[in-house]
């Protein structure tokens, strides 16, 4: 299990306890998180579930893979920082981590 932390854009923290190896969008999903739709599903073929991951936390969440790339093209107010949340596994390395939400999603 690790905590995962979701900011809004208005700066108001909720966070949520989810299982390895389920995704941030689950998380956000499941919890009822304000910000994150996930229209697809988190089968990486929109971008509704577009994160900013906590500059402390980039290196281990990792970059986004090609495909993610081209999915963030759709995302409103793409930042260096962002991600999709459905490509984000949960592991323990992963407790803690700080993701906002944007102000609104694509």
């Amino acid at each position: 299990m690790a905590k995962i932390h979701f900011v809004d854009h208005k700066g108001e923290t909720r966070t949520v306890e989810i299982e390895n190896g389920a995704t941030v969008m689950e998380a956000a999903i499941r919890n009822s998180i304000p910000g994150v739709e996930a229209e697809c599903g988190g089968a990486c073929a929109c971008a509704t579930c577009h994160v900013y991951v906590d500059e402390a936390w980039r290196e281990k969440v990792g970059s986004p893979t090609p495909m993610e790339e081209d999915m963030l093209d759709f995302g409103f107010d793409v930042r260096p920082n962002s991600r999709l949340s459905c490509q984000i596994k949960v592991s323990d390395e992963l407790d803690g981590l700080i993701v906002t939400t944007p102000e609104r999603q694509a």
